[in-house]
């Protein structure tokens, strides 16, 4: 072999040990990041991404020369066969130049706009005996500029890459063990990106979320609307020792006030007219496991109280039962009210606030987190690309930059609807296209500072005049809807958010002819 080449896998072996996780140091990010500047500077390539595998899904962890929304993105390998082909190769696979397989990076390299023009393409295939680990992509603009590397070669950069991403892994599950005190986690990956972000105020969101998911505390969770919640309660439960017990969930703001007890805590044959059978609650359901209780400042105050005991002693008494019964459950709660107004204002009780908030979690709104914005937003174009059967989704430069300066008074579920319509309207415009792409005059966004919205009106708009209490009911259906959308048609969040009473936007919606049916 010659020196140059012995040269050039010693530094990849050496720079590659040396960003191995520590206590004291590096993480496994860092790691990835390594890893793929290692890879570069022994393979010229225009970009470079390293994916780690997640139950046959592909999952961006470290990249460059790809648009950030790639990171948010996840590849099935069923839908991908260039990227299936590279898993099946037991090492490196390089693409003819005219290979007809579809590329999953189309309109996502930074070098070039639009479709890949002919180009060269190669991957690395990362296995810890049987079971893919990762995938290495490398894509290059110039055609054949990876034949100049030798099988040889390339096999043993696998091999260093492959040895030292086991390390790196085993170390990482190490210092978890060390941290919480109990079972290695199944896969890294998992818990690294079950979230997706990359920003400060994300990675303290899921140091939070580790800490405490070892211990048995009750947790609060408080956010905004749409901030995801419930994907933090869920994180908490499935990072915790109760992971392979029930979750259970309840929505407290669907529950009607004289069924909320028999929901909770079940009741006996013969309770009250219509129970003809006897009926476990959800406390009983979630015996072992974790339940969580999503907006729980709408709970009336006559069950807050029967709530504090259970919290208190593990006890819990069905409606019509004369013995109360123990249970092992772990509390979860959540809300988008401020409980210690509540609290001010008579409408929750302190006690129970503080039974329940033994450790709160904050969950920041989007526009705190501005990083992770486009990774959200690849995230959820790649899903919507999969819905509407599209070859491939991208997002227009200057909507990128439209969505990193927007508000997003809805936070991550307003993010995640946008996306949807814009993409419904992209492609209507721009098909059968291969590539469909996102551009501002798709998205309506309402800009919250002057109340316009941002996506100029076409000439189509404006011609279509509409009688003035037309548009006036056409608006008011819409905001409606949208509210309901961001409050999970929660009939009390969406007037909270429109400023409205509960009562007269039920009877608004109901002469505006807007209907929801709420499944529970």
């Amino acid at each position: 072999m010659k020196p140059q080449i012995l040269s050039q896998l010693l530094t990849l072996s050496v720079t590659l040990t040396r960003a191995q996780p520590s206590r004291l140091s590096h993480t496994v990010n860092g790691f990835y990041s390594a890893v793929i500047q290692a890879v570069k500077a022994c393979i010229n390539a225009d970009a470079v991404a390293l994916l780690i595998n997640q139950n046959d899904t592909l999952i961006p962890v470290a990249l460059e020369g790809l648009t950030r929304d790639t990171f948010g993105r996840r590849f099935e390998l069923t839908a991908h066969p260039r990227l299936a082909a590279i898993s099946h190769s037991r090492g490196s696979l390089r693409f003819d130049e005219h290979c007809d397989l579809p590329d999953p990076y189309d309109g996502l390299l930074l070098a070039n706009d639009g479709d890949l023009p002919v180009h060269s393409c190669m991957g690395l295939a990362l296995f810890d005996e049987q079971e893919l680990m990762a995938i290495i992509t490398l894509d290059s603009l110039t055609p054949g500029s990876f034949a100049k590397y030798s099988e040889s070669f390339l096999q043993h950069v696998n091999d260093i890459v492959t040895e030292q991403l086991k390390c790196a892994l085993y170390n990482e599950q190490l210092l978890r063990k060390a941290q919480h005190g109990h079972a290695l986690v199944s896969e890294l990956s998992q818990a690294t990106h079950d979230m997706v972000g990359q920003s400060g105020a994300m990675q303290s969101l899921k140091s939070d979320i580790q800490l405490v998911a070892s211990s048995d505390f009750s947790v609060l969770i408080q956010g905004e609307t749409g901030t995801g919640k419930e994907l933090v309660a869920r994180n908490i439960h499935k990072y915790s020792r109760r992971a392979d017990q029930a979750f259970v969930q309840v929505n407290c703001a669907s529950l009607p006030e004289n069924l909320a007890e028999s929901e909770f805590f079940g009741h006996r044959k013969g309770a009250f007219t219509g129970a003809d059978k006897n009926r476990e609650g959800k406390f009983m359901l979630a015996d072992g496991g974790t339940i969580f209780l999503d907006e729980i400042g709408e709970l009336p105050l006559s069950i807050q109280s029967k709530l504090l005991r259970v919290l208190q002693n593990g006890e819990i008494q069905p409606v019509g039962a004369d013995q109360t019964e123990q249970v092992n459950v772990r509390v979860i709660a959540a809300t988008n009210r401020n409980l210690e107004q509540e609290i001010a204002q008579g409408r929750f009780r302190a006690d129970l606030y503080h039974r329940l908030s033994v450790y709160p979690i904050n969950v920041p709104p989007l526009k705190a987190r501005r990083d992770d914005i486009l990774l959200l937003a690849g995230f959820f174009v790649e899903q919507v690309r999969k819905k509407l059967a599209l070859k491939q989704l991208t997002l227009n430069s200057k909507l990128e930059n439209l969505l990193v300066e927007y508000e997003w008074p809805g936070n991550i579920r307003e993010l995640e609807h946008v996306i949807s319509r814009s993409a419904l309207r992209a492609k209507q415009a721009q098909w059968p296209a291969d590539i469909i792409s996102i551009e501002p005059k798709y998205c309506e966004l309402q800009d919250s500072k002057r109340g316009q919205n941002i996506a100029q009106p076409t000439s189509a708009t404006l011609s279509n005049r509409k009688p003035l209490k037309q548009a006036v009911e056409d608006f008011q259906r819409v905001e409606i809807i949208a509210a309901l959308e961001e409050n999970d048609l929660n009939w009390s969040g969406a007037a909270r958010q429109l400023e409205l009473d509960r009562a007269n936007l039920v009877r608004l919606a109901k002469r505006l002819n807007i209907h929801v049916k709420k499944h529970l």
